[in-house]
């Protein structure tokens, strides 16, 4: 449950520099308070004397009434300036530089302690001057190596800008510089990035309402805390202002001198990684290595550790609780992070995790990088993410915050009501009882807190529960949840019947999380990455062919049927009978089950959406068989294949099942007793837009072409292009050979079918495939140079045909006009007039 996203738990690092140069202007604003110039003869203002430039004694930059903070640098405030005094022995140490939002306006999607920007930071003293350095980790070469100085050649650290060295303190140990401009100026990397200034059509900073709140150093970094207001055409919420006023915090965090060990990313272990081009490596091409992103954890008894005993971290991983939580809901969040523990001990470590309310300090503050937070938004929008930051070296995760929207309990009412209403009666109410909240909460905060710790969704981890065992009060309470992993969109237990007993409705840290945190996290007493990632391999070879470990990566349109979000069990047809089986349970009651008194039907319009959307889902999990491709990542030492495709009896099923439930129209959902206490003459186009969605989702020139190179590649044995036309023209046309009812929703679903077949007449190639899962769907399929067009264009002829023969069979005048009006549509397809 990712901000989508890209919020989907990786952070992207903006690449906009600005370069700054002198930074020598004034403070932002105006102070009050300040004496007035004195007085020139003749009673005229005096003019201000000019500002002394150079380097001048550290006692006539800094004077006794400067405020001076004690950290990573000294900070000091006077006159209105801020100045840093930077340590000789800090030039050159790589430090973190995290921006995020302390406060925004009204701004949908955008609160305050969401990320904006990170980068790396060099500060550099050359002559007079301080700069700042932009490193790049993309192409790499370990000093020493023979590939060194050539990459760091190819390689310029950007300057991102540059001060004048105001002074130098009497042991010549450190430098003062003026750092205000880079905060109280517009530098993009420190501020709103590019495409909110697109948005609110930003033209440029207000100088004169920009300033700088607070510095403050502390050990290890500094925080910063500016306000900006930005002249904006578009600007959120009054637009008569023409400005914005966002209060941004910085973070510059010191990074290790020396990074800890790596671990290299493998593609069967479900981890978020970070890609760099290694040319110091002793190989005939460019290396790319991959290194997993992962917290670093070091035993502090090492022998006991060894010996299998189980070991406290040097550092433990700490989350705290934003003070704008509800309380009610603290106990919970909390349980989320605690619950990880079970799964830490997998890799020999005990007391890793720990979550606490925030300490009683005015120093702590959620936006310091030094601390990981669950931030409460309060926001409408149903969602919740987990990013992480971590050191661009190695991988080691450095902070996290978790984004927890209020709007999610929303999210999971919804959820919990259709999937589990049938046999839940704690599912069957407008509001839950706090208790079930938030123990749907707890769900939440455990998915989205395995996102900090690095690991990616799991989305083939269900599929390895038989169907009928998830009906098990048995089964389901020794797996402990509906999958082996939590990092699935494995949500509630859909498949359980009425009867079936106390089976085990939610997911929960399963044998998958388990493992993944044991080959993320467990320390090896090994110097190099490359001797770690040998013993790793042997335990992923071990476990290969074991549904429990399964890593299915998350795709947009999965071709792999067994890694697709929102299913549960082996067996998409049979699971998908069962749910259905609920939600005609769960349909006649709704009303009665979303009452509220004195309240109009906003709950039932809503959940009856929800109950169509999730029969929606039941087709997509079994639609993902037709054209599957099973992915079984493996390496040389592992036999078979990685590529297999689905069974052709498994096909053929699915295409049945879609025809029974989908392409026969569901009138089980049209109970007009329902739907005429919210609907004003909406649901036909409603269902139609749903059943047009599956058709054309089967009839996908990707997946086609999957299924013709399943015919290429295994002949007979393939379910073939006109195996798949055969079965879907069945379906959808069936009346033609029975003279049964065509009704509305069929007549919709027809006509839509000569459309798609047009398209793949007509159309040259496949729509375009979103960036993000280009590499799992596979190149852009030519459907003109197949023998897709061909063969669609031979299905439209022989349906003309057969509606021709078959119109007597026909009284209906309805009907009959639909049929001769398809017979204009085909042939307007294979001889269009323009």
């Amino acid at each position: 449950m990712n901000k989508l996203v890209t919020k989907s738990g990786l952070t992207v690092l903006l690449s906009s520099l600005f370069i700054l140069s002198g930074l020598n202007t004034g403070w932002a604003q105006t102070r009050p308070g300040g004496a007035a110039p004195a007085a020139a003869p003749g009673g005229a203002p005096a003019a201000p004397a000019a500002p002394k430039s150079g380097i001048r004694p550290y006692n006539e930059v800094i004077t006794a009434k400067a405020k001076t903070d004690k950290g990573l640098f000294k900070v000091h405030f006077l006159d209105g300036k801020y100045y840093y005094e930077i340590p000789d022995s800090l030039f050159g140490r790589e430090m973190l530089v995290v921006t995020r939002y302390a406060k925004t306006p009204t701004m949908d999607g955008t609160y305050g302690g969401e990320e904006l920007n990170e980068q790396v930071w060099k500060w550099q003293k050359r002559d007079k001057q301080v700069l700042i350095r932009i490193p790049s980790y993309r192409n790499i070469a370990a000093q020493g190596t023979d590939m060194y100085q050539s990459v760091k050649n190819s390689n310029l650290d950007a300057i991102l800008a540059s001060f004048e060295i105001k002074a130098i303190n009497k042991d010549s140990s450190s430098v003062v510089i003026d750092v205000t401009d880079l905060f109280a100026k517009d530098v993009q990397s420190l501020g709103l990035p590019s495409q909110l200034r697109t948005q609110y059509k930003i033209s440029a900073l207000d100088e004169s309402r920009s300033f700088v709140d607070t510095i403050k150093s502390f050990p290890i970094n500094i925080e910063v805390r500016t306000s900006k207001t930005y002249r904006a055409a578009e600007p959120p919420g009054d637009r008569s202002v023409g400005s914005m006023t966002v209060e941004i915090h910085n973070s510059m965090l010191l990074l290790a001198k020396v990074p800890t060990k790596p671990r290299l990313s493998d593609d069967r272990v479900g981890i978020f990684s970070q890609t760099q081009t290694d040319y110091g490596i002793d190989a005939q091409k460019a290396t790319v290595t991959r290194y997993a992103r992962r917290w670093y954890l070091e035993p502090k008894d090492k022998e006991a550790y060894k010996k299998g005993q189980l070991v406290e971290p040097v550092k433990q991983i700490v989350y705290y609780i934003d003070p704008a939580t509800p309380q009610k809901w603290r106990k919970y969040l909390k349980d989320g992070v605690n619950d990880w523990n079970v799964a830490f001990e997998a890799a020999g470590f005990k007391n890793a995790i720990v979550c606490l309310d925030p300490p009683n300090d005015p120093d702590w503050s959620p936006e310091d990088a030094r601390y990981s937070v669950i931030r409460y938004f309060a926001s409408n929008i149903p969602n919740a993410y987990g990013p992480h930051i971590a050191d661009p070296r190695s991988g080691e995760i450095l902070e996290s915050d978790i984004g927890w929207y209020h709007n999610v309990m929303n999210l999971v009412r919804n959820w919990f009501f259709v999937q589990t209403a049938a046999i839940n009666p704690e599912a069957r109410s407008p509001k839950f009882k706090d208790e079930v909240m938030g123990q749907l909460i707890r769900f939440v905060s455990s998915h989205e807190v395995g996102h900090t710790l690095g690991m990616a969704h799991n989305f083939g981890s269900s599929v390895a529960y038989p169907v009928d065992s998830l009906r098990s009060p048995s089964f389901t309470k020794k797996m402990g949840g509906t999958a082996p992993s939590i990092m699935d969109y494995a949500r509630f237990n859909y498949i359980a019947q009425p009867g079936d007993g106390d089976v085990v409705l939610y997911p929960g840290i399963g044998e998958y999380d388990k493992w993944a945190i044991k080959w993320a996290y467990t320390w090896f007493d090994n110097k190099t990455a490359e001797e770690d990632a040998k013993i790793l391999n042997k335990w992923t070879v071990e476990r290969a062919g074991d549904p429990r470990y399964f890593y299915g990566q998350q795709t947009g349109s999965p071709i792999d049927p067994r890694s697709q979000s929102e299913d549960l069990g082996d067996d998409a047809v049979k699971a998908s009978t069962y749910g259905i089986a609920n939600l005609k349970r769960i349909l006649p009651n709704i009303e009665k089950w979303t009452y509220e008194e004195g309240k109009p039907y906003d709950n039932l319009r809503e959940l009856y959406g929800e109950v169509l959307g999730q029969w929606n889902r039941y087709m997509g999990h079994v639609r993902s068989n037709i054209g599957g491709i099973y992915e079984n990542d493996k390496t040389y030492d592992q036999k078979g294949p990685v590529y297999t495709h689905v069974a052709k009896a498994k096909q053929q099923e699915a295409v049945r099942f879609i025809s029974a439930q989908a392409f026969n129209t569901p009138t089980w959902m049209l109970d007009q007793n329902i739907l005429n206490k919210f609907d004003n003459a909406g649901i036909v186009e409603r269902l139609r837009g749903t059943q047009v969605n599956i058709l054309n989702s089967i009839l996908e020139p990707n997946r086609l072409a999957r299924v013709i190179d399943n015919t290429a590649k295994n002949g007979d044995k393939a379910y073939s292009l006109t195996d798949l036309f055969a079965d879907v023209h069945k379906g959808v046309w069936g009346e033609l050979k029975t003279g049964g009812n065509v009704d509305t929703y069929k007549r919709n679903l027809q006509r839509a079918y000569i459309e798609r077949m047009g398209f793949l007449i007509n159309k040259q190639d496949a729509p375009a495939v979103p960036a993000a899962f280009a590499a799992q769907m596979g190149p852009r399929f030519d459907a003109s140079g197949s023998d897709i067009r061909p063969l669609a264009r031979r299905e439209l002829k022989n349906l003309a045909s057969e509606i021709r023969s078959s119109l007597t069979k026909f009284t209906n005048p309805v009907v009959k006009a639909h049929l001769e009006d398809a017979l204009v549509s085909i042939q307007d397809v294979l001889d269009p007039k323009n």
